[in-house]
């Protein structure tokens, strides 16, 4: 019983550290999950590619939870590979749980009879089982799971808006890493003010100060430099730290995010051009 799944990389329009409500927009690269399942075994075993001590409990969970749900509890090894970097703030943990969860409906041949949505919330629920998630990450995981820019409500688990956005877009990861869950929440919360106005912003469908407030304000809160920021701002629509960093994604029109990409190119770590993806996690 075999199956495999892909999911994209997501950045931030809103985090949502600093009071429950959070958006994020769907990036053209992606995590591929390849699940095999076995009726007769008990656990789930995982690994990641090129990354021989990461920690797979995420993706072991969504395995044994969507079996659990979906299947008969079977066990089986998941194993994931692709383009998102770790701990870098582009929702690596998002993705490679949807493409988890999807690939072991296809392995359990309901893919097509499970709602995206569910499949989402079961991927957060596997993430807030591991331990690696403050918020839930739902912005995170409907971006990556449906495509387009979501707005969520993680206290709830709600969708509060889907749209579709096309941007191009730069993204820049410096050398460091930063995890979700060590980011220093009280700090975020201080700036809970600016993220409603942020949430207002997104809830209109401006989406592009709404992320530029975000990143500002974020940059701030986790001690992150606003200097890229500033210095993309001529040439985009909106630009932030993604998630709790290090990652900087600024989004706009195919000249500007070329200077934009220029100009990180000044900077040590690795840039990226990409697009928008408005089709979310899909079986492959």
């Amino acid at each position: 019983m075999d199956g495999r799944a892909v999911a994209p990389a997501a950045g931030t329009v809103l985090n949502a550290l600093a009071t429950g409500v959070g958006s994020a927009f769907a990036l053209d690269f992606d995590v591929e999950a390849t699940v095999s399942l076995e009726p007769e075994r008990e656990s789930v075993s995982g690994d990641i590619a090129d990354h021989a001590d990461a920690d797979t409990g995420l993706v072991e969970r969504c395995v044994a939870l969507a079996t659990e749900r979906y299947g008969d509890g079977e066990g089986g090894h998941v194993r994931t590979d692709g383009e998102i970097p770790l701990a870098a703030g582009l929702k690596s943990s998002s993705a490679a749980a949807n493409a988890t969860v999807l690939a072991t409906l296809d392995a359990l041949g309901v893919a097509e009879d499970v709602e995206r949505i569910e499949a989402a919330r079961l991927g957060v629920q596997a993430a807030r089982d591991a331990g690696v998630t403050v918020t839930g990450a739902f912005d995170d995981a409907t971006a990556s799971m449906l495509g387009g820019l979501t707005l969520t409500d993680n206290r709830e688990d709600d969708l509060v808006v889907r749209d579709e956005v096309d941007w191009h877009a730069a993204v820049w990861t410096p050398p460091e890493r930063a995890y979700s869950a060590d980011a220093d929440v009280s700090r975020c919360e201080r700036v809970a003010g600016l993220a409603d106005h942020v949430a207002d912003l997104a809830a209109a469908g401006d989406y592009g100060t709404a992320m530029t407030v975000n990143g500002l304000a974020f940059c701030a809160a986790l001690d992150f430099p606003t200097d890229p920021a500033v210095a993309a701002l001529p040439h985009a629509t909106g630009v932030s730290l993604s998630g709790t960093g290090p990652s900087y994604v600024a989004v706009g029109d195919a000249d500007g995010i070329q200077e934009v990409a220029t100009l990180w190119n000044e900077n040590p770590g690795t840039v990226r051009e990409t697009t928008t993806q408005l089709t979310g996690a899909r079986t492959t």
